[in-house]
């Protein structure tokens, strides 16, 4: 089976003080959010709803004009005038679905309603690298493995931006993969979903296959039939858990596929999760089963819950925590804090003593600790780095 890929392990350097602004994901900009009017090409919208970038989706509510832009702290360009953001928006306005002049030549390509969102780098980072504010092809792919990296990359991308030049004959090998096996000797029955989804600004979603107690699915990915068989045919899923406010995206459409319970922290509870059937109240901790564990992490949000898998030693964070590339090293991206920095210092303080080897969050990159001793030593560093 086919493994995702840029897992970071072993020591980080030391942490870097980073000035953060306006930012909501690892090691992306996004500097003209506007409604996409024009559909992809037919063979390279596999699986993708034409879905809006809304604002408020990206800032936890409130609203920000063209001109504002984002940024994300992790960039150090400059920032652009808010006139030259419009002009370029304008610019693109009728052919944003345009190949990028940053990509090199051949068939893989990225498009201007790349959002920036960083999977594609994470997932095929031999194709894909961050060129003028946005993702571009670096590289064509040059042997299958590659070629099947940047397909499933091109899938996952929440806002279908990852095209080819000619009709991909081999994409449905590349849906087939889904979900993607993460690690099988350290982590297996874990898996990352694919499919994500530009509500939850491309937030990874997983899949914990656990075919005695019952699978559950860890944030939304994008809806789509394809994805839905696929996990059908794993048995199905039986708990949805969604880590916050920020990343539920599809839920209902999932719920309503598979008939599962739905899990959130009630002081995250939005107009759009008044239905869930499982709403946490207090500080907890809670606990699904004896494997898994469900703790409250305020902070990023007042309502922020991380679940911890305790079989594999796994703890999907949501937004609370995670692996920042540029920094090489965890960070709580402060700049993207919408309840409280202190509690969610607090928050992390709280995980040190928890026995975890996987961090796996939602905005971010994933990472493998050496050792109890290496989580220890590193969530103590990041927690003076941050107090």
């Amino acid at each position: 089976m086919a493994t995702s890929s840029a897992i970071q392990r072993g020591s980080l350097a030391p942490l870097s003080s980073v000035t953060h602004t306006t930012a909501v994901v690892e090691e992306s900009r996004c500097f003209s959010a506007v409604a996409r009017k024009s559909k992809p090409a037919k063979f390279s919208n596999y699986g993708h709803g034409m879905q809006k970038l809304t604002f408020s989706s990206l800032l936890g509510g409130g609203q920000r004009s063209l001109g504002q832009g984002f940024r994300n702290p992790e960039q150090q360009e400059p920032r652009k005038a808010g006139s030259e953001i419009v002009a370029q928006a304008v610019s693109t306005r009728f052919n944003r679905k345009a190949r990028r002049a940053e990509n090199v030549e051949g068939d893989f390509f990225v498009d201007h309603t790349c959002i920036d969102c960083d999977t594609c780098r994470w997932m095929a980072p031999e194709t894909f690298s961050h060129l003028n504010g946005q993702s571009a092809v670096h590289r064509q792919p040059q042997t299958p493995d590659e070629r099947t990296r940047a397909l499933q990359a091109l899938l996952a991308c929440p806002t279908a931006s990852i095209r080819t030049e000619t009709p991909p004959k081999d994409i449905k090998d590349a849906q087939n993969t889904f979900p993607l096996a993460i690690d099988p000797e350290t982590l297996p029955g874990v898996y990352h979903s694919g499919y994500h989804s530009e509500n939850s600004y491309g937030a990874t979603s997983y899949f914990v296959h656990r075919p005695e107690r019952g699978n559950i699915l860890i944030d939304s990915p994008r809806f789509t039939e394809v994805l839905a068989k696929r996990i059908e045919q794993m048995g199905g899923v039986r708990y949805m858990f969604l880590t916050h406010q920020d990343d539920v995206a599809d839920h209902a459409k999932w719920a309503a596929r598979f008939g599962c319970e739905r899990i959130i922290h009630e002081d995250d509870v939005r107009s759009s999760t008044r239905d869930v059937e499982r709403k946490l109240e207090g500080s907890g901790p809670w606990t699904l089963d004896e494997e898994v564990e469900l703790i409250h992490t305020p902070g990023h949000t007042a309502g922020c819950v991380s679940l911890f898998y305790k079989p594999h030693k796994a703890l999907f964070t949501g937004d609370h925590l995670a692996y920042s590339r540029r920094q090489e090293g965890l960070s709580i991206f402060r700049g993207v804090n919408w309840y409280s920095v202190s509690k969610q210092i607090d928050s992390v303080r709280k995980l040190i003593p928890l026995d975890f080897l996987w961090l796996l969050p939602g905005h971010g990159r994933r990472y493998h600790f050496e050792s109890e001793a290496d989580r220890r030593e590193k969530l103590e560093e990041l927690v003076a780095q941050e107090s």
